[in-house]
């Protein structure tokens, strides 16, 4: 692949990652979460504007627990828990896919893409320790943006299934607190997470951190082990 064609998707990658953060910035989940309202009571235009709301959310570098909030006010738990859950995992499939197909237009070029090799290295390492699934989960359930956590699985080549499972499973807790605080809002709000934010950031943080520690664990033994075994 020519040195060009690297050049050329670092560019476009670079373009549409900052103006997805000017359009979130200038368009933000509370401008739209607003009319929810005026349509919660219809379903056919709660279900069309839900649709819309994750379809555009990789466009706009939207969160999405404020979603599910939304998911939750306008269906209730029992059906907003999956509702939600498939949401998370169509909205970021694009984004996935166009970090594998930038990731794939840099390999090779050592001299000229040199920090994203390193970055690229540093991810494949954790995911080399974690494993697939174990590190997308836990990538879900600590409390770093979700499109950072999708770029580092679509780089370090973890495939399809375990994005999805991943996904699942690391989110189904932050869903379900959003679906749940959704539900019982008497008008839906973009910051409706805050009464429980720092509480559940907090056991989402030490869930990730007991499920990577038995692999961080078994490294570092092994690696303390090489060089007396050598």
């Amino acid at each position: 692949m020519s040195l060009w064609s690297v050049r050329t998707r670092a560019l476009i990658g670079a373009i549409v990652a900052s103006g997805a953060v000017a359009a979130g910035a200038l368009v933000s989940p509370s401008t739209i979460i607003g009319t929810v309202d005026a349509v919660a009571a219809d379903p056919v235009l709660f279900g069309l504007l839900v649709a819309g709301l994750y379809l555009v959310r990789p466009l706009l570098a939207w969160p999405t627990t404020p979603l599910a909030v939304v998911v939750g006010y306008g269906v209730g738990v029992p059906v907003g828990v999956p509702i939600a859950l498939c949401g998370v995992v169509v909205t970021v499939f694009p984004v996935f896919v166009a970090a594998r197909w930038l990731a794939a237009g840099a390999a090779g070029e050592d001299a000229d893409m040199a920090l994203l090799e390193r970055a690229g290295a540093a991810v494949a390492r954790y995911y080399e320790t974690a494993g697939p699934l174990r590190g997308v989960t836990a990538s879900r359930l600590a409390p770093i943006p979700s499109d950072v956590a999708t770029c580092a699985a679509a780089v370090s080549g973890v495939g399809y299934r375990q994005l999805v499972l991943g996904t699942v499973i690391g989110e189904l807790p932050w869903t379900i607190a959003a679906v749940v605080v959704g539900a019982s809002a008497a008008t839906v709000t973009a910051g409706g997470l805050e009464e429980v934010g720092v509480t559940l950031s907090l056991a989402c943080a030490a869930a990730a951190v007991l499920l990577l520690a038995g692999p961080a664990y078994r490294r570092i033994r092994t690696a303390s082990r090489s060089p007396t075994d050598g």
